[in-house]
């Protein structure tokens, strides 16, 4: 009888938390678990006349239409490839800068240089659209102007798509470096400066202080920032491949993702079953790829696994 009255007791004690935790909880059903019921729409020929449960049944037939099209090979080839390197040199990029942030010491012109770093993520695609096309534009460019005043030839950027690949990494790293440099950032304040001091102490040089100490303990944020990088392989950033090279038709070959190829489709045949479709096989591939690669890091290192 006592111990149900404790029981009772602690229970009400923990009221506070749920409450506080309701409106975060609504709001997480609402935003991620009610539209799933629209995943169904994948699966339909769907009419607004006939509505979502009505609509014609279709199969996998959505899916066949995205992968069977003429352009299918180049935009998952776009989307994989730029993932890719996106990854590989956003991570060693962001990971460089942290440290040598780390490595000041002055705490204003610390928090100077974090605010002109992070400062590109918080600017919207069209901004940066913009400012790319001030640089860029045939005419009027920043760099065709200096082209042109060091007597060499000027490019007509937006219609030569083999550069592309170039300013489109580089705009994506100055644009996400920041909100990944921060996090890092967190990680490398965390770590014990005693560390440091007997290594020091022992000689080690600066180079083998982060080699040897500040490398190995950063290493599960990078792992887990990798592993939700891959969730999202097959999905990319439409602001950045619809935007900035202002969905050039002569650029496609290089800047056409998936998402791009269904927001073009979606807006000339009002085809949704099609854009459900590709979602879902974003998500579905990208949850696949989370799992498996969580599974071979936690193979490796179970400590540094995400779950």
């Amino acid at each position: 009888m006592v111990k149900a009255k404790k029981k009772k007791i602690r229970w009400k004690q923990y009221i506070p938390i749920y409450v506080m935790i309701l409106p975060g909880l609504i709001y997480l059903i609402c935003n991620n678990f009610f539209p799933m019921f629209g995943i169904i729409i994948a699966f339909k020929n769907y009419s607004f006349r006939k509505g979502l449960l009505a609509s014609d049944w279709a199969g996998f037939s959505n899916f066949k239409y995205l992968f069977t099209s003429d352009t299918a090979a180049v935009i998952i080839r776009n989307t994989v490839l730029y993932n890719v390197v996106f990854i590989i040199l956003g991570t060693v990029v962001s990971v460089s800068i942290a440290i040598l942030l780390n490595e000041v010491r002055n705490k204003k012109a610390k928090t100077f240089y974090q605010t002109v770093i992070l400062l590109p993520y918080l600017i919207s695609w069209v901004v940066v659209s913009y400012l790319a096309y001030a640089f860029l534009s045939s005419d009027t460019g920043l760099v065709n102007n200096v082209l042109e005043s060091l007597g060499m030839q000027t490019v007509s950027w937006y219609m030569e798509s083999k550069y592309w690949p170039f300013i489109l990494t580089f705009v994506n790293i100055w644009k996400s470096t920041g909100y990944s440099v921060i996090i890092y950032l967190s990680s490398l304040v965390g770590i014990s400066e005693e560390y440091y001091e007997a290594a020091r102490l022992d000689g080690a040089t600066k180079w083998q202080q982060i080699k040897k100490i500040t490398l190995p303990l950063l290493k599960s944020t990078v792992i887990t920032l990798v592993i939700l990088s891959i969730g999202r392989i097959f999905a990319s950033d439409f602001g950045l491949f619809y935007q900035v090279p202002k969905n050039t038709g002569a650029l496609y070959s290089t800047t056409q993702t998936i998402d791009v190829y269904v927001y073009n489709a979606l807006m000339k045949n009002s085809d949704y079953g099609m854009s459900s479709a590709a979602s879902v096989f974003q998500s579905v591939v990208g949850f696949a790829l989370v799992m498996v690669t969580n599974t071979i890091v936690r193979r490796v290192d179970k400590n540094s696994a995400l779950f």
